[in-house]
């Protein structure tokens, strides 16, 4: 195992991008270190997405439901209680309240599959985003939520916090994908009926990893509120912030968690990149996305790999 680990390209690519990203506060500017740490949130968001879909088979089209619910949380509790209550019991409240929000959303999952829950989701979402917007005077509406503390001010304190963060949590979701859980999952996923027959509790491995997807979408949410400095429908529930979430893991591939966060990055990145093109810029991503997704089924880490097929 350590032997075909070594020997292959992902794992050296992935050693040299982190090397890299470790030293890369040291020459790049205040303004590329603050979209680099929106895009390890992002990217946290994807892996979170990608076990959840790319294992257990559930079609989630609501990951925002989860990370609102952790981000509005952390900000009211902060906004609202300030200075009672410290920044990080906000930040463990929003992981809290998403791990509630995604078990609750699990019940339905284990009666029924496929694009039903996938409408349950989105419904979740709809239901979240009118919640904002009707409790206005609690959530900030559709102005926005400030929140009057921030993790740091400091560009440098806040890339190292986010990209350890994505780190750590990248290593805790493939480690959980690569064992047991993880193959009891996949097997579900593709047969839940078979698994259950092979005697594996398909319900309480489906139930775990909702929580677990919840508890680090929560928590990536709460942590990005307290780096923005600020909470809205548009940067945390929207179902558009979903799609672009869904897009990231699919491109870098589903069903590999760390593809998830290398497709998140690509996604920030070239977005601010082609921004100075106008609306022009969401169609050549767009393009780009589609072309990857039909020709190369694997996505980016399956490029890697040499993996591409026609």
């Amino acid at each position: 195992m350590m032997r075909e680990t070594f020997a292959s390209r992902p794992f050296w690519f992935g050693l040299i991008f982190v090397a890299l990203a470790t030293v890369l506060p040291l020459g790049v500017s205040g303004y590329i270190l603050g979209l680099l740490t929106i895009a390890y949130y992002t990217a946290v968001f994807a892996m979170s997405w990608d076990l959840l879909f790319g294992f257990a088979g559930e079609v989630n089209f609501g990951p925002t439901f989860l990370i609102g619910l952790g981000a509005y949380t952390a900000g009211i509790l902060d906004a609202r209680f300030s200075p009672g209550l410290s920044l990080w019991i906000c930040v463990l409240a929003g992981a809290l309240a998403a791990v509630i929000g995604g078990v609750l959303l699990a019940l339905p999952a284990l009666r029924v599959t496929g694009p039903y829950f996938g409408l349950i989701t989105l419904v979740a979402v709809q239901l979240l985003q009118s919640f904002v917007v009707v409790f206005a005077s609690l959530t900030g509406g559709e102005i926005g939520l400030s929140v009057p503390d921030v993790i740091s001010i400091d560009a440098g304190v806040n890339y190292y916090l986010a990209f350890g963060f994505m780190m750590v949590s990248g290593a805790i979701l493939y480690g959980l994908s690569r064992s047991s859980i993880g193959l009891i999952l996949q097997a579900s996923g593709q047969d839940a009926v078979q698994a259950g027959a092979l005697g594996f509790n398909v319900a309480k491995h489906k139930l775990a990893a909702f929580i677990v997807s919840a508890f680090f979408s929560g928590l990536a949410g709460a942590l990005m509120v307290f780096y923005m400095g600020t909470a809205s429908v548009g940067t945390f529930v929207d179902i558009s912030v979903g799609v672009q979430i869904i897009i990231a893991a699919v491109l870098g591939g589903r069903r590999t968690v760390i593809g998830a966060a290398i497709g998140a990055v690509f996604l920030i990145g070239m977005g601010e990149f082609l921004r100075p093109l106008g609306e022009l810029a969401t169609l050549i991503v767009s393009v780009m996305a589609l072309f990857v997704i039909l020709f190369f089924p694997d996505g980016f880490l399956g490029m890697l790999r040499g993996g591409a097929r026609a």
